[in-house]
């Protein structure tokens, strides 16, 4: 792995350190979870390496990259997540890949429609069961993001709770382009809300529903202050993206 990468690793936890030491919070409840979009197997497994085993999960956009490489990286000890979108006729792809690892979460859940169809297409005996899942929430609004409306995302949650064969871990969300922390912070604070809202609420099936899947390469610092315990980093650890 270039020293470079390597590098960069090191100085994305040493971001998620100094936040935590700065707003009080225990380092071991924030995860670091490598986005490997467009990146190749070699080089997921290169930057996993140079972390102490189950330290990293890694996150795939797309249902045909972890198709691709799920074979790959089967024998590493890593969570794999989905955190892209899961089109209802590339379910049966994506809990195939993900049963490589062992131990996985798909973070975008966002209709109850698609709930239903994951918890009626995982398998008895399958090592996913339960599959552990989060809701996907759109806190900015933007008509192009996916994610069930925040005034909604709280009902979704106990609905999706209450299916078989699912285990619901928590939320996620894409905060907006900005540079401006205010902004930022409000969207994750009213992811934080929403979590609260739902762990709040007394129903058994989603006492656990802790995580807080935000924040990325640009406002990972304002995602730990607001509660998050998992930031998804992809450029800040591989560099830009090829075009």
């Amino acid at each position: 792995m270039p020293a470079t990468v390597a590098h960069a690793l090191a100085r994305v936890q040493e971001r998620i350190d100094d936040t935590c030491h700065a707003v009080g919070r225990d380092r071991a409840t924030v995860r670091l979870l490598l986005a490997t979009k467009t990146r190749s197997a070699d080089v997921v497994r290169e930057a996993l390496r140079s972390a102490p085993a189950g330290a990293l999960l890694i996150g795939e956009n797309r249902v045909q990259e972890l198709v691709e490489k799920a074979p790959a990286l089967a024998d590493l000890q890593v969570t794999a997540h989905l955190i892209g979108p899961l089109q209802s006729n590339k379910i049966n792809h994506a809990l195939r890949a993900l049963a490589l690892h062992g131990h996985a979460c798909v973070e975008t859940i966002d209709s109850l429609e698609l709930a239903a169809k994951l918890s009626a297409r995982v398998g008895a005996g399958s090592p996913l069961v339960p599959l552990d899942v989060m809701i996907q929430v759109n806190v900015s609004g933007e008509e192009s993001k996916a994610g069930v409306a925040p005034d909604r995302a709280v009902d979704l949650a106990h609905e999706v709770a209450d299916l078989p064969g699912l285990a619901l871990q928590g939320f996620m969300t894409i905060a907006s382009p900005t540079l401006d922390e205010r902004v930022a912070r409000a969207e994750f604070e009213l992811l934080r809300s929403v979590r609260d809202r739902v762990t709040g609420s007394g129903a058994a099936a989603t006492a656990l529903a802790q995580e807080l899947s935000m924040g990325m390469s640009r406002d990972l610092e304002w995602a730990v202050a607001e509660g998050a315990t998992i930031v998804r980093v992809g450029s800040a650890v591989f560099g830009a993206r090829p075009s």
